[in-house]
């Protein structure tokens, strides 16, 4: 019953459904037609064979249009596809590494940043302490600073490093001006 009332927020009301009395009523090319009553109004619009749709409801009297409110759907259905297609989505990808890693290991995932961040990705960095590590966390820190270092011609740090639990994490975020390369 829920999913029906917010499908009724999102429509608008048509014929019948309008309860006012009296309403503004705009033609079909856009020309005012003026204030009158209700039932009048639905007859203008059944006599051409379109739908009277309200369009402002918080207006003194209601402002209802004329117009095919199939197609008025349709229309707004594409357009929204259409700004759906356009949207670039920000994936978050994570790197894990130990404060203790060696040079190789090191390298791999830089390499994978740097393919996450051209591919317009963040990128979250974590490093996990075990044991007594957390008691060196600047050792942690110093890898992710050479980390960040060596992503910096693609990626730029978002938010420094900061230890959460038994993890320091940092967010690198690609630079804005190798999105627009592509």
């Amino acid at each position: 019953m829920e999913v029906n009332d917010i499908t009724k927020e999102k429509e608008l009301e048509v014929n019948h459904e309008i309860k006012a009395k009296e309403v503004r009523v705009i033609d079909v090319d856009g020309k005012q037609l003026g204030i009158m009553p209700i039932k009048e109004a639905l007859r203008l619009a059944q006599e051409r064979q379109l739908d009277l749709v309200k369009v402002a409801a918080n207006a003194k009297p209601p402002v209802c249009k004329i117009m095919d409110y199939g197609k008025y759907k349709y229309e707004m259905s594409k357009k929204e596809k259409e700004a759906r297609k356009n949207q670039k989505v920000i994936n978050i990808k994570e790197i894990r590494m130990s404060p203790s890693i060696e040079t190789h290991d090191f390298m791999v995932r830089v390499k994978s940043a740097l393919r996450f961040l051209e591919d317009g990705n963040k990128v979250k960095v974590t490093i996990k302490f075990r044991g007594r590590e957390i008691a060196h966390s600047q050792i942690g820190e110093e890898v992710l600073k050479r980390f960040a270092e060596s992503v910096k011609e693609k990626g730029e740090v978002e938010k420094p490093p900061t230890i959460e639990g038994r993890n320091m994490i940092m967010m690198l975020a690609p630079k804005q001006n190798t999105l627009g390369k592509e």
